[in-house]
């Protein structure tokens, strides 16, 4: 494993290597029992990620110093310890040992113990997966308790800006082979991300199916416009106009009351995102501060853009259509 490691420790694209070492442990503070998520990580996590970004307290990012280890926990986590950012003393941390048989006439020979010191902040990544359970720690103290000298959970990577994401996993996982994952930031949280597409899917067929009901409307004008225009139809027949030309007419008039009632719904709607995404018009909750976002996630995208305009097409040219095939040709007949 060790020389897999050096191979991608050296490859170009990569800026930023980190180890880490995470498992379960429990936290106790006065009275307070919580199960955690122990990250053990480098001295250089801060250089990985922008920590200092999200870091909120009066001290720094520091895990160590001299033999003393600092934790850093998630806000949630702060709060249901009830610790704070700064707590006073040693905090005990708990995990199960991992070799030989405990005693059961002693349980507190199945665990082994650490405390940890206050860094003086704590982190919020708005994310509750993280805030409510992650405690970040020096790596040698997660080795230490759990036991794993020498052992890693994972690697994790910081490309340069120029790196090509899909490029540099091919060769990671060359390298790696099939034995380990590679993983990037979105497949890490796959689960919440199929969520959201699925979401996303579902809302887009409701509105669709809405659309189509909506298309209705075209429906009758055309049905009410071609028996209007009754005498103008029996003039263009005496012309010589034929059935295909006079349905044609029609067809043409509602594809583009349609397409161009479809064109002003998307400009005002990406005008509305837009306005949404820089300046936060609908807001969540009535204060700042009460809900993680404070306005309204909005998110554009043009393919989205795209699908919603040929999906406003056909049913525009299903709306057009109809109308004139069945009335169309009853009125033709009609005059003849």
């Amino acid at each position: 494993m060790t020389h897999l490691l050096a191979q991608l420790r050296v490859l170009p694209q990569v800026e930023v290597v980190t180890e880490c070492v995470e498992d379960n442990a429990l936290a106790v503070w006065d009275n307070h029992q919580v199960m955690i998520n122990l990250k053990g990580v480098d001295d250089n996590f801060d250089q990985l990620v922008s920590i200092k970004d999200i870091l909120y307290g009066e001290g720094s990012f520091s895990l160590h110093a001299a033999d003393l280890s600092f934790g850093i926990p998630g806000i949630r986590l702060a709060q249901q310890l009830g610790t704070g950012a700064d707590w006073k003393g040693f905090l005990p941390i708990y995990a199960p040992i991992r070799e030989g048989q405990p005693d059961i006439t002693n349980p507190a020979s199945a665990v082994v113990s650490d405390s940890l010191l206050s860094a003086g902040v704590l982190f919020y990544v708005r994310q509750s997966k993280y805030d409510s359970n992650t405690m970040i720690v020096p790596i040698s103290f997660a080795r230490t308790l759990l036991n794993q000298q020498g052992m890693l959970s994972s690697l994790e990577f910081k490309l340069k800006p120029d790196a090509n994401l899909q490029k540099v996993k091919r060769q990671m996982r060359k390298i790696v082979g099939s034995k380990y994952n590679v993983l990037d930031r979105y497949e890490q949280q796959g689960d919440t991300f199929r969520i959201m597409q699925i979401e996303k899917l579902v809302a887009f067929f409701f509105l669709a199916f809405i659309l189509v009901v909506a298309c209705f409307n075209i429906v009758s004008s055309l049905s009410m416009l071609m028996i209007d225009k009754r005498e103008d139809i029996r003039t263009l027949s005496c012309l010589g106009a034929t059935e295909k030309q006079i349905a044609s007419i029609f067809r043409c008039e509602g594809l583009l009351i349609a397409l161009a009632g479809a064109l002003l719904g998307i400009i005002i709607g990406v005008v509305l995102c837009l306005l949404q995404q820089h300046y936060g018009i609908v807001r969540l909750g009535g204060s700042d501060g009460t809900y993680i976002l404070d306005a309204y996630p909005v998110s554009l995208r043009f393919y989205d853009v795209v699908a919603v305009f040929l999906a406003s097409a056909a049913a525009a040219a299903l709306a057009a259509w109809l109308p004139v095939r069945q009335l169309g040709k009853r009125l033709v007949d009609e005059k003849q």
